[in-house]
């Protein structure tokens, strides 16, 4: 899960991490009161939506009047933000974060990450900060520092002090750099984060140490040990399919293809996207019902499928273990006897219990065409939405 801005400095804050003082606008008139009460003469605005990127794309804009915010928040509310991350869709602007402008010497970037290789938090640093990682690590690789944190000790002084000197901190400054590598740690630690990102880290002018951004992800699987993380959550941030297969308890990404996917596995709808891309179709989204795929948990994710407009074609692919095919037959016809839809229906079944779900489907008397193995399946559903297709261009014609 991911989060804002905003909501990320005031998580490093109360972990010790100093951040520049801010406020939080929902109207250009709010953005430029924000501003009186920050006070200064000139004020960062920047667009609160999940997604880097935002300075090249718009999204962060310095201004020195009170005319100025309301300018630039009048332009930017409501609009979509579009940016290297977002794709052409683009993220919405709903509110804007106004932070007092800040003289700094100096850019540093600093992450903290889940290293799956080694199991362990890796800390990863670079003196050239103010940019991507990615545009760091092609153009100045030299500079990136990396450390990974021993679980058992956790991130020591000495370990801090260390990555302080690889990065060419003054010393009378290492205690300050200390402190903010141990609150970015103890953050990721004990919320459960996956990742931790503050781009730039600058160097004031007056000599402090200060995140200007902060970027923070959590594993959704930890938030029901920390509701007040949860509580966090933007859903206008969120791609409306994703969010409302997450309230259903279903793993779900959408995709920009028109077939779409019904999987018990995540290995399985993996190689069920790859065999339908394979057969020359492009799958929807991926979608795994999990383990325990009752009739009920089956229509569930019909409907979610179905609420995609560019869906043409659905292909179901289930291989029961745990899992039992006469279960997810009654839940493919529970669903489209309960809602019926209009576009070809695949399905594989394959598994405990395969012939009584067989059996189901055959005796239900809807139009389900079924398939034994997954390549017929994945063929199956190209070609039926291509002749689907085909009829529908016909008959608009027609008429």
């Amino acid at each position: 899960m991911d989060i804002h801005e905003y909501q990320a400095k005031e998580i490093l804050k109360s972990f010790g991490v100093a951040v520049p003082d801010g406020a939080l606008a929902y109207s250009p008139e709010q953005a430029a009161y924000r501003a009186r009460e920050l006070g200064g003469n000139k004020w960062i605005v920047k667009a609160q939506v999940h997604a880097g990127g935002r300075g090249k794309a718009g999204g962060v804009k310095l201004c020195a009047s009170d005319h100025e915010i309301i300018d630039v928040t009048g332009d930017l509310f409501g609009r979509k933000l579009v940016t290297h991350q977002t794709g052409p869709e683009g993220k919405g602007i709903y509110r804007v974060y106004v932070e007092a402008a800040c003289a700094f010497d100096r850019e540093i970037y600093l992450g903290f990450v889940l290293d799956r290789t080694s199991q362990r938090v890796m800390i990863v640093a670079s003196s050239e900060g103010g940019m991507e990682i990615e545009e760091i690590s092609a153009n100045r690789p030299d500079s990136i520092v990396r450390s990974t944190v021993e679980p058992a000790v956790g991130l020591r002084d000495f370990q801090a002090r260390e990555i302080a000197f690889q990065l060419g901190i003054p010393p009378e400054l290492t205690q300050q750099m200390v402190r903010t590598l141990q609150g970015c740690y103890r953050a990721f630690r004990e919320l459960d984060a996956t990742m931790v990102e503050i781009n730039p880290l600058v160097i004031t002018a007056d000599k402090r140490i200060v995140a200007l951004d902060a970027k923070m992800t959590f594993d959704s699987n930890a938030l029901f040990r920390h509701p007040q993380i949860a509580e966090l959550r933007d859903k206008s941030q969120e791609d409306p399919r994703e969010s409302r297969a997450a309230d259903r308890g279903l793993a779900y990404i959408g995709l920009s293809g028109n077939i779409g996917c019904i999987v018990n596995g995540a290995g399985l709808a993996m190689a069920t996207m790859d065999t339908i891309k394979l057969a020359g179709g492009e799958p929807a989204n991926f979608l795994d019902i999990g383990g325990g795929a009752t009739p009920e948990r089956v229509a569930k994710a019909f409907r979610l499928v179905t609420s995609d407009k560019n869906v043409q074609a659905i292909l179901v692919n289930i291989f029961a273990g745990i899992n039992r095919c006469d279960w997810v037959a009654e839940g493919v016809v529970q669903a489209l006897k309960a809602e019926p839809v209009d576009v070809p229906v695949i399905v594989r079944l394959a598994g405990t219990n395969v012939e009584e779900g067989q059996k189901i489907l055959a005796k239900s008397g809807l139009p389900i065409i079924r398939a034994n193995s997954l390549m017929e399946a994945a063929t199956r559903a190209v070609t039926a939405w291509k002749n689907d297709l085909a009829q529908n261009t016909k008959l608009r014609a027609m008429k």
